[in-house]
């Protein structure tokens, strides 16, 4: 029995890690934090430029279907304005420009002084503006980038195409299956170089979870599937042979990786579009409103933030048409307060409808040797099932824990059929959303019964149930809808009711993307919506 309870508090310690806190002590406290901030990474403090007054086409938001916007755009000869209200973060293969999971600072979070993370440790820290928001909502917490590069600066470079089926039932005919499995699924992963993690890399020291995993789900009858990734691979050897910081194979990811290990957007389609000539971006610009005057021009309003969160003025920009790319919550919002107060009086009554969670569910495991782990970011592998609800559970890590724990991490996707509503709350001047919980527990249960399974059948030595690890679903890293396609939208994006006005990312997508992760579905749909808008000119 002792022996029991002490397995259980060691697995608990090594979940935690070594997670001290960070108190925001008032003004003087967060001055001092803002003086280490600047000394760090002093290029986010440089002065930031003011986009022009009018421009052709404004993209709001730097993730991936704005940033593939932004260059498609720029190709055509269309000049753009990016408006991002995050910082534009360097990498350095040696500076910590980045904070990590296991003792976070301000770098982490945008404008919040306190997070509870899927380890289940409370931390605080200082007031700054940091590359991942968390917007907490009745029922649900929404993780989004916020920075240039939105959530290609802060996901885990999984990059996985759904399977027919799956996609059929979500899209129902709006988008067909055939021309993105042909055209633009394969044009995303030439632009974004995804490739399976590299035989080399697999079987590192860094990545003996990722082995260990395999080994398991073989021995519970499933067959692991390669992902795709997003990562750099020769940055990734680099950290194992020791001539770059570790990042990549030491747990970080959640709040972006230093040394660049990721090849996210700032390296392709943002930087393409913008060595055009024809596409900038403008960090540190939030915007507040969008609207369309009479004649057809949009109207935005932007508020110029300081990373420390002072704000610089405000401005307003006017465009021929708006291109909206500011994640499922930040283009919701624009559109439900737009339709609220009148900005956009041609709104349908579909706008806010479709919004869901892609079924996210974080686990963990035991492993059945204690041979020691070690926790490598890229996602070596997934299995599917469809047993019970239709599921996916990806190979994952401990974020900001890189050494042994005993456990197992895996993410898992369910297709739940479960959608919200997002309004506007005019008391907070915000979007709000309730996610009930009998969906959290429906995706929760179902993925934890896959894993039980194969826990069981591989031997594990620790049951993480009776510490509540084994399973939950109280987040959402991949929020999707609130602007559904073919619903607040046509077939392209092109916004119901107001010409020149677009939805670009995944607001347009009905809750889920079948099981697999969201960000290759979203850069794809932009792809082909932005070349119909382009060929038809509007």
């Amino acid at each position: 029995m002792r022996r029991r309870v002490f397995l259980r508090a060691a697995a608990a310690a090594a979940l935690s890690g070594a997670a001290g806190m960070y108190r925001a002590g008032g003004a003087s406290a967060d001055a001092t934090w803002d003086n280490l901030f600047r000394g760090w990474v002093p290029e986010i403090f440089a002065p930031l430029p003011d986009p022009p007054e009018h421009s052709e086409a404004i993209v709001v938001g730097s993730g991936f279907g704005a940033a593939v916007t932004a260059l498609r755009l720029a190709a055509a000869g269309v000049t753009n304005t990016v408006l991002e209200r995050g910082s534009r973060w360097p990498n350095d293969p040696w500076r910590e420009i980045f904070t990590g999971d296991d003792l976070p600072d301000g770098r982490g979070f945008w404008h919040r002084t306190s997070f509870t993370g899927v380890t289940k440790v409370p931390m605080q820290f200082a007031d700054f503006g940091g590359v991942l928001d968390i917007t907490e909502f009745p029922g649900i917490d929404v993780w989004h980038g916020a920075a240039v590069g939105g959530g290609s600066v802060v996901f885990t470079g999984a990059m996985v195409a759904p399977e027919r089926r799956y996609f059929d039932e979500i899209f129902r005919g709006t988008v067909d299956y055939d021309e993105m499995d042909k055209i633009w699924y394969p044009r995303v992963r030439q632009m974004l170089r995804l490739s399976p993690l590299p035989p080399d890399i697999y079987g590192s020291v860094p990545f003996t979870h990722s082995r260990v995993w395999d080994d398991q789900v073989r021995k519970a009858g499933y067959q692991p599937l390669p992902n795709d990734s997003i990562f750099d691979w020769d940055i990734v050897r680099a950290e194992l042979a020791g001539t770059t910081r570790a990042s990549a194979t030491a747990a970080r990811s959640n709040l972006g990786n230093s040394n660049g290990a990721k090849f996210d957007l700032n390296r392709n389609y943002l930087r393409y579009a913008q060595d055009t000539g024809r596409s900038a971006v403008y960090p540190g610009h939030r915007v507040d409103t969008i609207a369309q005057e009479p004649g057809g021009r949009f109207v935005v309003t932007a508020t110029k933030l300081d990373p420390t969160g002072a704000v610089l003025g405000t401005r307003t920009l006017t465009c021929d048409r708006l291109f909206l790319g500011a994640g499922s919550l930040g283009t919701s919002e624009l559109l439900v307060r737009a339709q609220a107060t009148g900005l956009l009086p041609h709104l349908d009554e579909h706008v806010g409808d479709g919004w869901g969670t892609n079924g996210d569910v974080v686990l963990a495991r035991g492993e059945s040797t204690l041979s020691g782990l070690g926790q490598g970011v890229p996602s070596a592998s997934r299995i599917t099932d469809a047993s019970g609800p239709p599921l996916t559970l990806e190979s994952w890590y401990i974020p900001g824990i890189p050494v042994e724990t005993g456990a197992l991490a895996s993410l898992g996707m369910v297709l739940d059929p479960t959608r919200a509503r997002i309004t506007y709350d005019r008391g907070r001047n915000a979007a709000t959303l309730t996610w009930p919980k009998s969906a959290q527990d429906a995706v929760a249960d179902a993925c934890r019964t896959v894993d039980h399974r194969i826990a069981e059948r591989a031997g594990a030595v620790l049951d993480y149930s009776p510490l509540g690890y084994d399973a939950n679903a109280v987040f959402t890293a991949h929020p999707l809808g609130g602007a559904v396609l073919g619903r607040v939208t046509d077939g392209n994006g092109r916004v119901n009711g107001h010409p020149g006005l677009y939805v670009m990312d995944g607001a347009a997508i009905p809750g889920s993307t079948g099981t697999v992760n969201p960000s290759l579905t979203i850069t794809a749909l932009a792809e082909r919506n932005i070349a119909a808008i382009i060929g038809a000119g509007h």
